[in-house]
Order: structure tokens, then C-alpha cells, then sequence
């Protein structure tokens, strides 16, 4: 019994060890991504066809200036899952992962509890009010690209440590890609505003905020010039917060 056990002890660690190592590679990196990947292959699959649909049945010349405005959004949705997907797909390998289940829920709750208002029943909103609801979705939306692409292969969806950036909007908020990504769901939310609407955006919101508590943590610990970076930068509103 003595030398089962010892065998099953050193299986277990060599088990263990070739875990590690595996989580290091860039194969292990691209299968944590595969489920994000897919869901968002899947979301391009089924809007990307309703848009061209809707872009070719639009009578441009008497369209009016909110449907134009949607469709603008719907196009900037688009090409913002579409980088996501190649981010995603080409990113660094991680240098250190946040440990523990809760700052994996809390980035999982902040990224996908939107779904849940576009779930709800919309709104008629006054003309003026609905528009005001678009724009944010697209002003929004395009910030949101325009961060994506300066994170670049830094890009994740949990809290983890890739590379530093500090350029783009990154040298004057420490999240402006989550700051993008609230200003298109505060349209959104307008668009199917109710009591459950406003709950579910308040319980994003502070998902988010819990998300980037245990961001700027990790990489603290692992970025020694990160301090000094957050010394000169606001969280996500600039001289604000």
C-alpha cells in the first residue's frame, strides 16, 4: 500500500506540473478563448445577415436620420465583435491570472449581463429621446473599438496580465474600453428603460467596477511601474474618477 500510494503522490504532481506547464502555452491560452470566440462567431452569424438585409432594403434617399443612425451602430456592433474575435484569437499568452472564482464571475456578470436587457420588452421612446439613446450607442460602441485596438493582444476577458498599455485613451483612463462599452449600454438601456432595465445596468455597472478593482490589482503586483501609472490616470473619468 506504501508504494501505491507513493506512486499515486508522484503521479499526481507530474500531473500537476504538465498542468502548469500547459497553461503557459499558447494552445491552452486559444481553448480558454474558444467559448468567447464561438459566441461571438455565433451573434455575427445571426445579425450580420439581418444588417445587409436591412441595408438593402433601406430606401436611403427618404430614410430618416435614426434610421440611418441605427444602422451606423449595428455596423460599428459588427466590426467591435469582429476584432474581438481576432484580439481574442491572436492575444499574448498571460503572464499571471487573477486566482480565485469571484473575479472570474464578476468579469463573466460584467460582460454578459447585458444580454438580459435586450431580453426585456423596448420602450417607445419620444423621437428625440430614442435618438438620444442611439448615439450613445454608437458614440459608445466606436470608443469601444478604438480602445480594443490600442489594448490589442492585450485584450481579456478576465482578469488577467498580458502587457501594459498605456497609450491611445489608455495614457488618460485606465479603462477606456469598459467606459466605451457603458456609455453603448446606457443606450441600451434607454431603449428598454423599466425598473428591471435599471436594475440589471446598476448590477453591471457594478460588476464592472469590481472587475476593474481586481484588474488593476493583478497588475500591480505584477507591472512594478503600474503604481505609478495609476498615480497619473483616472479609472475611467478623466479628473473625475
Amino acid at each position: 500500500m506504501t508504494v501505491d500510494t507513493g506512486m499515486s503522490e508522484t503521479q499526481t504532481i507530474s500531473l500537476a506540473t504538465r498542468f502548469k506547464a500547459l497553461r503557459e502555452t499558447k494552445v491552452y491560452d486559444l481553448l480558454a478563448a474558444a467559448p468567447l470566440i464561438v459566441w461571438y462567431g455565433i451573434y455575427l452569424s445571426v445579425r450580420g445577415p439581418q444588417l445587409a438585409r436591412q441595408v438593402m432594403t433601406t430606401d436611403w434617399n427618404a430614410a430618416e436620420v435614426t434610421a440611418i443612425s441605427g444602422i451606423a451602430t449595428q455596423f460599428v456592433s459588427l466590426i467591435f465583435v469582429t476584432t474581438l474575435i481576432a484580439l481574442n484569437a491572436l492575444r499574448h499568452t498571460p503572464r499571471a491570472r487573477a486566482s480565485g472564482l469571484v473575479p472570474r464571475i464578476t468579469a463573466v456578470a460584467g460582460t454578459f449581463l447585458c444580454v438580459g436587457i435586450g431580453l426585456l420588452p423596448s420602450a417607445e421612446l419620444p423621437a428625440l429621446l430614442n435618438l438620444a439613446a442611439i448615439f450613445l450607442m454608437l458614440g459608445g460602441s466606436a470608443f469601444a473599438l478604438f480602445s480594443a485596438l490600442k489594448l490589442g493582444r492585450s485584450l481579456s476577458l478576465l482578469p488577467e496580465a498580458r502587457q501594459l498599455v498605456t497609450r491611445g485613451p489608455y495614457a488618460l483612463i485606465r479603462h477606456p474600453l469598459y467606459l466605451g462599452e457603458e456609455i453603448a449600454l446606457l443606450g441600451l438601456t434607454l431603449q428598454f428603460i423599466s425598473p428591471w432595465a435599471l436594475i440589471i445596468f446598476g448590477l453591471q455597472c457594478a460588476c464592472q467596477l469590481g472587475r476593474m478593482a481586481y484588474e488593476e490589482r493583478l497588475l500591480s503586483s505584477v507591472f512594478p511601474e503600474y503604481r505609478n501609472y495609476m498615480a497619473r490616470t483616472a479609472r475611467i473619468l478623466p479628473y473625475i474618477y
